[in-house]
């Protein structure tokens, strides 16, 4: 069983530069307070690193 993440979408992507928004639609987030379980891989975790202030990890499991 491969380990998964939650992830939460904390920032509006209104303003934001064109990469950001589509960096959140990547992780499959597109309104405010939404969360996606994703699993836990490095091309996830580094599109995770890319916008902190607009996402937010809840949890991670085994």
């Amino acid at each position: 069983m491969a380990k998964t993440i939650v992830v939460k979408q904390i920032g509006s992507p209104i303003r934001r530069p064109a990469i950001q928004r589509e960096t959140l639609k990547g992780l499959g987030l597109n309104k405010m307070h939404r969360t996606r379980e994703l699993e836990d891989t490095p091309a996830v975790r580094g599109m995770v690193n890319k916008i902190p202030h607009l996402v937010q990890i809840i949890e991670e499991k085994n």
